[in-house]
């Protein structure tokens, strides 16, 4: 019997981290938004700027962004909404996720760029 394939990362994987890390970006401005507000403030926040976020990923970062950009605008793009949902789970008080987020993001934003240069 064969041995099953093992998973060796490479571009692929990465593809799924920053489909992970956008996700948990909406998620972190979500919470930020929910939790360090009131009132509707909080409401406001708490669904707007996950909004504002996917719009901003859609219009500039995506694979299928709207404008195309050059690359290295797009990665300064992108750095500045991990920056932002980073900034918003230390505001939140998860400091300890809030640098796990952004040292994974930094991390994964540069395989990307580099990937593609």
């Amino acid at each position: 019997m064969s041995e099953p394939p093992r998973w060796r990362g490479g571009p692929g994987g990465n593809l799924v981290v920053r489909f992970l890390l956008e996700l948990a970006a909406l998620a972190a401005v979500g919470y930020w938004g929910f939790s360090s507000h009131s009132g509707v403030t909080q409401w406001v926040l708490g669904l707007g700027a996950p909004v504002a976020v996917a719009a901003v990923w859609g219009l500039f970062v995506s694979p299928k962004a709207k404008f195309d950009l050059p690359r290295p605008a797009a990665f300064a793009i992108e750095l500045l909404v991990w920056a932002f949902a980073a900034s918003a789970l230390f505001a939140a008080g998860q400091r300890v996720l809030a640098i796990v987020f952004a040292t994974i993001a930094v991390i994964s934003g540069t395989l990307n760029y580099r990937s593609h240069n």
